[in-house]
């Protein structure tokens, strides 16, 4: 078992954070499970309550662990925490939290603008538009439906290209030059209809987290997305900087 190393500058509380996240990645503590309670913790490591604290919260805020009141700390289901401040992939997003995905392309076609899809992209109700639609999912458990608007003439390569192996935004912005300069994120909850929760395993009408966004290059509308995620599996943050 892995220890403290006091000759480590690291500060304690991290290097006990990388101890305690290697042995639920290795499942020496199962899902649903309770860690060993706080003064256990501080025999074994020879640290402190605070040391303890810290490392504890760092991976509950990761999505390694969920406090219960009153009953203790248990390993969860990986909660994927996604920033809303940057622009990135799925694939960038899995990758980062270091999970085992997958995609399931379940739409790849072209049709024509419906609802106020001419609005949100910013086109004339005569012009095709491109429609993905995918489910994601972590070690085969799904976990987010997304479904992907883009004006055809804007590339018609996502039509043609491997989506469950290649990320949409790698293949926009290195096949067909087109940069993503800007994201506007809107968030909500979606109230699961009768095919959403079949493929995302929840009941119909359960509440999920409903992820809105439109991506810009420069001031061009380039494509609109709808993601629902599992409640249970992410959860949003926004880290800003105080001005100087």
């Amino acid at each position: 078992m892995a220890l403290i190393d006091r000759d480590n500058p690291q500060k304690l509380y991290v290097q006990l954070f990388e101890i305690l996240k290697e042995r639920i990645e290795a499942v020496e503590w199962a899902v649903g499970s309770q860690i060993p309670i706080e003064e256990e913790l501080c025999k074994t490591y020879e640290v402190s309550k605070a040391t303890v604290r810290l490392a504890v919260s760092e991976l509950a805020r990761q999505g390694y662990l969920s406090r219960q009141q009153g009953k203790g700390t248990f390993v969860c289901k990986r909660i994927i925490p996604e920033g809303l401040s940057m622009v990135t992939s799925f694939k960038e997003l899995m990758l980062e939290a270091g999970v085992s995905f997958s995609t399931k392309v379940l739409a790849q076609t072209v049709i024509m603008p419906i609802d106020d899809l001419d609005i949100k992209l910013d086109i004339t109700e005569d012009k095709h538009v491109i429609y993905i639609k995918r489910l994601r999912l972590i070690d085969n458990e799904p976990i987010l439906l997304q479904e992907t608007y883009m004006p055809h003439d804007i590339c018609h390569l996502p039509l043609e290209e491997d989506l469950e192996s290649n990320s949409l935004l790698e293949i926009l912005e290195k096949k067909c030059g087109v940069k993503i300069t800007s994201v506007q994120d809107y968030i909500g909850i979606a109230y699961l209809n009768e095919e959403e929760g079949r493929l995302l395993g929840l009941s119909e009408g359960s509440a999920a987290l409903l992820l809105e966004q439109l991506f810009y290059s420069g001031k061009k509308r380039i494509k609109y997305t709808r993601s629902i995620k599992r409640p249970d599996r992410f959860r949003f943050f926004i880290e800003f900087e105080r001005k100087q």
